[in-house]
């Protein structure tokens, strides 16, 4: 069953692109929204059980890792907009404060005196706060400071699931159009990637020559060196507690692509970018087939599934409104928002949707720093409410 389950991973995205290049209509959805879907419905299938959970955490734990630096290869830095990526973090950061904290204004008194979740209203709002700045390690570790519940947590956890999944979808599908329409996409000039290209054009095959003998030699080499990034973070993460090791390994392959991309060679490697965003579009099958809905926990707990729902499209909202207000464009804002609100892997999948390569870094950058401060910011958040 693995195997086939493999199979399916590796080549609906080669399958799920070939009908993209002939089908207009499907062009236009784009292949990372109707993987994403299809994976959704592979996970409610009888193909996945308590024993595939492995083979998916383990794809999940790797895939990402390699497509990064791969993608980081072909950027040009130096044409990075530093300023913009701060402000959408700064700007992100306060949009999932100040909607967690009015949604805990809101549901707190129609929750009342619940003896469950009632108590814990302040508890979930740091839990929320950890986790929509950072990421599962800092709901995990807010968990363990504030004592929360096993019963609550899963609640949360299993909420959190469900609603960050409508919100990824929502991006996805007409998010993204809908942000460049009111915030616009920015100018060539604040995001510089190799050759200027910095959009995919969507009637370009960028994997038609692909197996070519010479193109297919420069590919092996990106993909040497990605492994080798990869095996250097791996190996520094080890020497760490757990809890931090998925901050420095992120934060290894994001340095190491970084230099590595300074590297004129490196950077010119032919189809290095196409790889690493054909790993994605494999990361978003499978991480899509992981959201069993069967599973999730929607017994009672009403009003905190509103909150959750309130935090995260709120968020989004404010995000939107603040990037108006200090002319951040549609790219960087969303960028931004995902990397928060799902983390820091998602950022290349998001990236890919939006055919604009040059907002990796920002992502990455703004989804790290929320790692870093998700604990701080739910613990205080939890004692201030």
């Amino acid at each position: 069953m693995d195997i086939v389950l493999i199979l399916i991973y590796l080549l609906a995205p080669a399958g799920v692109l070939w009908l993209c290049n002939k089908i207009s209509f499907l062009n236009k959805i784009g292949p990372v929204l109707i993987l994403y879907l299809l994976g959704v419905i592979i996970g409610n299938t009888p193909l996945i059980s308590e024993d595939t959970f492995k083979l998916q955490d383990l794809l999940v734990t790797i895939i990402i890792p390699l497509a990064i630096p791969m993608m980081l290869f072909s950027t040009n830095f130096l044409k990075w907009n530093m300023k913009k990526a701060i402000i959408s973090l700064v700007t992100g950061v306060v949009a999932v404060v100040v909607a967690i904290t009015m949604g805990y204004l809101i549901f707190s008194p129609l929750i009342g005196e619940d003896p469950v979740i009632g108590g814990q209203m302040k508890n979930i709002a740091g839990l929320l706060a950890g986790v929509y700045t950072g990421g599962t390690p800092n709901l995990a570790a807010i968990k363990i400071m504030l004592n929360v519940p096993n019963e609550t947590y899963i609640m949360v956890h299993s909420y959190d699931m469900l609603v960050s999944l409508l919100y990824l979808t929502f991006v996805l599908s007409v998010g993204i159009s809908i942000f460049r329409k009111f915030l616009g996409t920015g100018t060539k000039e604040v995001i510089g990637v190799v050759d200027g290209d910095d959009y995919i054009g969507t009637d370009e095959n960028p994997y038609k020559g692909y197996f070519k003998l010479s193109n297919l030699k420069e590919v092996g080499l990106s993909f040497f060196l990605s492994v080798l990034i990869f095996a250097v973070a791996g190996g520094l993460s080890m020497i760490l507690p757990a809890s931090a090791q998925m901050i420095v390994v992120i934060l290894t392959i994001t340095t190491l692509g970084i230099a590595a991309s300074f590297i004129k060679k490196i950077r010119e490697i032919k189809s290095s970018y196409d790889t690493g965003m054909y790993l994605v579009y494999i990361f978003s099958i499978v991480v899509a087939s992981m959201a069993n809905l069967s599973k999730l926990n929607l017994v009672g707990g009403l009003y905190v599934l509103l909150f959750i729902a309130f935090a995260i499209f709120g968020s989004l909202l404010i995000h939107l409104l603040l990037a108006k207000l200090f002319k951040i464009d549609a790219d960087t804002v969303l960028i931004s928002s995902v990397a928060l609100i799902n983390s820091p892997p998602f950022v290349p999948l998001i990236a890919t949707a939006m055919k604009n390569r040059s907002v990796i870094i920002t992502g990455l950058t703004v989804g790290l720093v929320g790692y870093a401060i998700g604990n701080y910011l739910g613990y205080f958040i939890s004692l201030i409410l």
